[in-house]
C-alpha cells in the first residue's frame, strides 16, 4: 500500500514537472561586453582625461630627476680627474642617493597611479555593473555572461540577447555612441 501510495505520488509529481509551461524550465541567457560598456560611458572619459594628467605630471617629475642624475654624471666625469679622492667620495655618494631616489619615486609612482586609477575608474566599474545587474533583472535574465573575460569560447548569438544596448539606455548613454573617446596624449 505504503509503495503504490508513493509510486503515485513520483507520478504526479514527474506528470506536473512535465506539464509545467516551457518558460518556467526554460532560462534567460544574456551577454554584455562589459568592458566595451565602461568604454562608452563619460564618467570613463573624465577619469581617464585625470588619469593623463597625473600621469604626465608623475612623467615630468621622473624626467627632471633624471635630467638632474644625467647633469650630474656628466660632471663628475669631466672633473672627476681634478677632483680629490674626499670630493670624488661625495659625488659618488651623490650620485648613488640621487638614483636610489629615482628608483624610490618610479615605484611609488606607480603604486599612486594605481590607486588612483582604482579611485577613478572603480566607480564606473560599479555604475556600470548596477546598470546590468538592474537591467539583467528587469528583462528577466537568469545570467549574464561578460564577453569581455576573454574565457568565452562559443555563444550562440541565436539562443541568447546581448544586453548592451539595454545597458546603454539604463545608463543613459547614446545609441549612435558605438566608440569610446579617444584621448590624445599632450
Amino acid at each position: 500500500m505504503k509503495r503504490t501510495l508513493k509510486l503515485i505520488a513520483a507520478s504526479l509529481f514527474v506528470g506536473a514537472v512535465l506539464l509545467m509551461p516551457s518558460k518556467a524550465l526554460a532560462q534567460k541567457i544574456g551577454h554584455i561586453n562589459s568592458s566595451e560598456i565602461v568604454a562608452l560611458m563619460p564618467e570613463r572619459d573624465k577619469a581617464i582625461e585625470e588619469l593623463q594628467k597625473f600621469g604626465k605630471e608623475l612623467s615630468e617629475t621622473q624626467n627632471s630627476m633624471r635630467a638632474d642624475l644625467q647633469t650630474k654624471i656628466s660632471e663628475y666625469q669631466e672633473k672627476s680627474a681634478t677632483w680629490s679622492d674626499a670630493i670624488k667620495k661625495t659625488k659618488e655618494e651623490e650620485l648613488t642617493n640621487l638614483n636610489q631616489r629615482i628608483e624610490q619615486f618610479n615605484h611609488t609612482a606607480e603604486q599612486d597611479f594605481a590607486s588612483r586609477q582604482e579611485a577613478l575608474l572603480g566607480p564606473v566599474m560599479k555604475k556600470a555593473q548596477e546598470a546590468i545587474n538592474k537591467v539583467a533583472k528587469a528583462e528577466g535574465f537568469s545570467y549574464i555572461i561578460d564577453t569581455s573575460s576573454g574565457a568565452l569560447v562559443y555563444i550562440d548569438e541565436a539562443t541568447t540577447t546581448n544586453i548592451l544596448p539595454l545597458v546603454k539606455k539604463e545608463l543613459g548613454i547614446p545609441a549612435s555612441k558605438t566608440q569610446p573617446t579617444q584621448f590624445n596624449n599632450n
